[in-house]
């Protein structure tokens, strides 16, 4: 009741939506319906199910034209307010989420400490060197892996998914430093960049 008395003194458009019609199998669906009309009036009534995309374009399509235009706060071909550095590194922890178990994941960070566009023979390249920190040395092992064998399937992993992401061929470095305990420190996190 509190969200409907809410509701009915907003101006806002209002869509009542109802999913799962797919399983309507008594055919409540438009007692529903009228239920629900009658508590509050509705600008448009979806019936949808999200599971089989029936009528889901038709509501996406009746948001984007209810919303109101706003300023531009960026360019238009500005994809995200964060920097490339930051989304190497993320494409860096996804593949460490990826290949390493337990707390090896939750024990690191990726500092992405040089990313240029460089000239090599076969043409532009990107080159990027990053370090991968860990808390503990024995984690230090486990990153790099027999012989360099994990650090290897990372930076391979890595490069290839960052590749795909700047549209260009890239040389990638990747280092592992033990810095202890770096979690537990309010200087350590501010220095990653966790307020």
């Amino acid at each position: 009741e509190f969200v409907i008395q809410n509701l009915q003194k907003s101006t806002v458009p209002k869509f009542l939506i109802i999913n799962k019609i797919d399983i309507d199998k008594d055919g409540k669906l438009e007692a529903t319906i009228e239920r629900w009309k009658g508590m509050l009036v509705f600008d448009k009534v979806f019936t949808i199910s999200a599971m089989n995309k029936t009528n889901t374009d038709e509501l996406l399509e009746e948001i984007i034209n209810n919303l109101p235009l706003g300023p531009a706060y960026y360019p238009k071909e500005d994809i995200s307010d964060k920097s490339e550095r930051f989304f190497t590194s993320e494409i860096i922890r996804n593949n460490i989420l990826s290949l390493y178990r337990q707390e090896i994941p939750y024990s690191s960070e990726v500092v992405v400490e040089e990313f240029k566009d460089d000239e090599a023979r076969s043409g532009p390249i990107l080159k990027i060197r990053a370090t991968i920190y860990v808390e503990r040395p024995t984690q230090k092992s486990i990153i790099i892996g027999d012989k360099g064998s994990s650090i290897k399937k990372l930076g391979t992993n890595s490069r290839i998914e960052i590749e795909a992401f700047f549209d260009k061929k890239v040389f990638l470095e990747l280092f592992v430093k033990v810095k202890e305990d770096w979690r537990s420190t309010d200087r350590n996190l501010r220095e990653f960049g966790y307020n």
